[in-house]
C-alpha cells in the first residue's frame, strides 16, 4: 500500500511523534510506503509539496516541537482560497483536484492528523471516496470524543511555569499579574495551569466574568494582607454581557484571531480599584518547544493506532484515549461536539476548595 499522512490547522507539541510512529509502523511493520503532504492538504494542490517518509527520514524528530510537514489552516480544498487578479481573495471547491491528485499518485489512504475543522474535512473527503482515518489534534482539549489530545500536556506545563515565575515578580511589587493563555471556546488550559501553578483567579470561557466581583475578591484579599495576585485567563474568555476579544476578523480562507482579552480585563480592573496591573500574552509559546513526555507518549500510541486502523480497513474513524485505553471512534461522532470545561464539575469545584475564584458574578465566583 501507499498511504498519505497530513497535518492540518495550528501546529502543536506532539506532531511529530505521530507522524514517525505512522511511518514505522506502515513501513516496518507492513512494508508500506509513506507519502507526507507538506503545508498541512495544500501539499496535494501546490507543487513540490510532497515528500516520501522513511523511518530514516522521522528518525530523532520525537524530541522536536512542531510538525516536519508544516501545518495550515488555510487549505481546505472545499474553500480553498485564491487571490484574484485585482488583490482580493475567494473561496473555491477544488476537491475534486484533490481526489484526481490523490488518483494519479496512487495514494491508498490518508491520515488526516488535525483538530476538529481537519476532521470535518476528512469526513467530506470519506464521502466522497477516499480511505480516511483520524488522528485528533489540539491544544485546546476540547474534542468531545477523547480524553485528551497530544500537545495539550505540553501547553499547560508551559503556562504552568509561566505563572509560577510571575508569582515572585507580583510579590516584589504588590502587582496584580495578569497571564493570557490560549483557549478560545473552552477554558482546559487556563484550569489545568491556573490550579497547577497556584492562580488566584482563573477566567475561562465556560464562566463569564464580572470585573466588579473579582475586583471585591481581590479588595477583601488586601485587608487580610495578601497584596499581589495572579490572574490566568484564556484568550476566549467574555465578561458578564460581554463579547470575545477580537484583533482580526475572519476572512476567505481564514477564521478570526482572537486576542487581547488580558490588556482589556487588566484595563477593567484598574477601573475597579487600586490595582496595578502587568499583563503577559503567552501567545504561540504554548505550541513550541519540546514535547513532554506525555505527548511524545501519547501522539506515539495514536500514530501507531492509525495505521492499525488502515491495516484493519477499519477507515472513516478517528483514534481517541479514553481512560488509558487507545481506541477509536467514527468520525461523524467525533466532529462537531465541543468539549468544555464544566463549571459544576469537580475540576472547578476542586479549584474553588483551595480558594481560587472563577470570577463570576456571585461572592464565590460561581
Amino acid at each position: 500500500m501507499r498511504i498519505g499522512i497530513s497535518t492540518g490547522g495550528g501546529d502543536c507539541p506532539g506532531l511529530n511523534a505521530v507522524i514517525r510512529a505512522a511511518v514505522k509502523t506502515a513501513v516496518v511493520d507492513h512494508g508500506w510506503e509513506v507519502i507526507g503532504i507538506e503545508d498541512g492538504l495544500r501539499g496535494l494542490i501546490e507543487p513540490n509539496k510532497l515528500i516520501t517518509l522513511s523511518p530514516a527520514r522521522v528518525r530523532d524528530i520525537l524530541t522536536r516541537g512542531g510538525t516536519i510537514l508544516g501545518a495550515t489552516n488555510r487549505g481546505n480544498p472545499f474553500r480553498f482560497p485564491v487571490e484574484q487578479a485585482d488583490g482580493s481573495v475567494i473561496e473555491v471547491d477544488r476537491s475534486d483536484e484533490f481526489m484526481q491528485r490523490i488518483k494519479d499518485l496512487d495514494i491508498d489512504a490518508l491520515v488526516f492528523v488535525g483538530g476538529d475543522g481537519t476532521q470535518s474535512i476528512a469526513w467530506r473527503f470519506a464521502e466522497k471516496g477516499l480511505k480516511v482515518v483520524g488522528v485528533p489534534k489540539t491544544i485546546d482539549n476540547d474534542l468531545a470524543a477523547t480524553d485528551y489530545t497530544f500537545g495539550f500536556d505540553t501547553a499547560v506545563n508551559i503556562a504552568m511555569e509561566s505563572l509560577d515565575r510571575l508569582r515572585t515578580t507580583a510579590a516584589s511589587h504588590d502587582r496584580v499579574m495578569v497571564l493570557e493563555v490560549m483557549g478560545r471556546h473552552a477554558g482546559w488550559i487556563a484550569a489545568h495551569a491556573g490550579i497547577a501553578g497556584d492562580a488566584d483567579v482563573i477566567l475561562i470561557p465556560e464562566i463569564p466574568y464580572c470585573v466588579e466581583t473579582i475586583a471585591a475578591h481581590l479588595t477583601r484579599r488586601r485587608r487580610a494582607g495578601i497584596s499581589h495576585a495572579i490572574v490566568c485567563i484564556a484568550e476566549g474568555a467574555v465578561p458578564v454581557d460581554g463579547d470575545v476579544s477580537y484583533i482580526e476578523s475572519a476572512g476567505a480562507g481564514t477564521v478570526a484571531r482572537l486576542g487581547g482579552v488580558g490588556h482589556r480585563f487588566a484595563h477593567a480592573l484598574e477601573q475597579h480599584g487600586d490595582f496595578e496591573t502587568r499583563v503577559t500574552v503567552l501567545g504561540h509559546i504554548q505550541r513550541g518547544g519540546t514535547p513532554t513526555h506525555f505527548d511524545r507518549l501519547l501522539g506515539t500510541r495514536m500514530g501507531h493506532h492509525a495505521i492499525r486502523l488502515v491495516a484493519d480497513g477499519r477507515f472513516g474513524r478517528m483514534v481517541n484515549i479514553r481512560g488509558t485505553t487507545i481506541s477509536d471512534v467514527p468520525i461523524p461522532d467525533a466532529i462537531g461536539q465541543l468539549k468544555t470545561v464544566p463549571p459544576d464539575g469537580d475540576l472547578v469545584a476542586a479549584a474553588r476548595s483551595v480558594g481560587i475564584h472563577f470570577g463570576g458574578r456571585d461572592s464565590s465566583g460561581g
